[in-house]
């Protein structure tokens, strides 16, 4: 199942809804970084339904964005409480694929939902600017790749946190992921 865009904001869960994992991940990174494509397979993969913070966001964030301006902590409070309580509202777990670029925007999903990982799928600007510039149909220019990396906080090295090389091929990051996740000490965590 893939999301669909929800420009009003509305539901944009997918997923086979009976876990086989019980954890709530958050996939982030950069624009570009391949949070959507890693949080769709490793959801298939843990049977968690997917979330896709972008689908989230106002109308007024998108439409700040399409017009070339980032988005100010003010802009995504709103969205980020959303997001937190997305998790919340499934106790089962559930895969998050959401920027969450800086560590009070981290900590405020963190004060959402105990025991929370983070996979850091990592890009450098060049490799950034290069996917946001050939995607089709997203809203997200590529004038503002700059900005996500001016606001990106780098999480490695927080609890919970598994960084993962967001410019290896697709396959090759779900595995790293998946593995790293192992290591974090989620409870019940098997790779299926």
């Amino acid at each position: 199942m893939h999301p669909q865009f929800d420009p009003d904001g509305g539901s944009a869960r997918v997923g086979p809804g009976a876990g086989l994992v019980r954890a709530h991940i958050v996939v982030m990174g950069v624009s570009g970084c391949g949070k959507s494509a890693v949080g769709e397979r490793l959801a298939q993969r843990l049977g968690l339904p997917l979330v896709e913070g972008d689908a989230f966001h106002p109308p007024a964030n998108i439409a700040k964005m399409r017009a070339g301006l980032p988005l100010t902590d003010q802009d995504r409070a709103g969205w980020l409480a959303r997001l937190g309580q997305e998790l919340r509202n499934l106790p089962e777990g559930a895969v998050l694929a959401c920027s969450a670029l800086k560590r009070s925007y981290r900590n405020g999903l963190r004060a959402a939902v105990p025991e929370l990982r983070f996979v850091y799928l990592a890009l450098t600007p060049e490799q950034s600017l290069e996917r946001v510039a050939t995607r089709d149909g997203h809203f997200y220019p590529p004038s503002l790749v700059a900005s996500q990396f001016e606001a990106l906080q780098d999480p490695t090295g927080e609890a919970g946190v598994v960084a993962v090389d967001g410019a290896l091929p697709l396959p090759q990051v779900v595995v790293q992921t998946l593995s790293g996740l192992a290591r974090t000490g989620l409870s019940g965590f098997n790779i299926p």
